[in-house]
């Protein structure tokens, strides 16, 4: 086993990791928490680990289940810390969509959130987001239409008549996020 191969591996998907935990959780300091914990986790299992033909999906599960696991945990229940961090500039074009979109994605429950996240921008099939959040392929299918059910009911067109957050088959926009 070779620290160095972890900390290499570590290194090159650092931003990757960061990137999905946000969009988990929607909190940059909550995101940085939770990468924490998933290469904790993948160093005490790095030996079986690193031997996987898709060691990338094995840490994405292991980033997914913290993130279930301390949406669960009584204390991420009773407390709530509120405080507001700015965020570097995004490169999108329609910066009120991209902030619409990250809105309605945190008010989407936490299991519907991470299986939008899954298939949507980290691109997985139902069967492979299945695997990921621990379930059957039917409830990734009735959790994903759920949550694009909640994300249209919170992105529904604004009194100016324009939608914004969505794109023309009903799916999030992801861009810029």
């Amino acid at each position: 086993m070779s620290d160095a191969d972890y900390v290499e591996y570590v290194q090159g998907r650092l931003t990757w990791l960061r990137r999905v935990a946000y969009l988990l959780c929607q909190d940059w300091h909550a995101a940085d928490d939770l990468v924490q914990v998933t290469i904790t986790r993948l160093f005490v299992h790095w030996a079986r680990a690193r031997r996987m033909d898709n060691l990338d999906g094995y840490v994405r599960t292991i980033l997914v289940r913290a993130f279930l696991g301390e949406r669960r945990a009584p204390w991420g229940k009773r407390v709530l810390l509120t405080g507001f961090t700015p965020e570097a500039a995004a490169a999108a074009s329609d910066r009120e969509a991209v902030l619409d979109v990250r809105d309605a994605l945190l008010a989407v429950p936490p299991r519907q959130r991470a299986t939008l996240v899954l298939r949507f921008y980290c691109d997985l099939d139902v069967e492979q987001a299945a695997v990921a959040l621990g379930c059957s392929a039917g409830t990734v299918k009735s959790q994903t239409a759920k949550g694009l059910a909640n994300m249209r009911r919170l992105l529904e067109p604004s009194s100016a008549g324009r939608a914004v957050g969505v794109r023309g088959d009903g799916s999030p926009r992801w861009e810029g996020l």
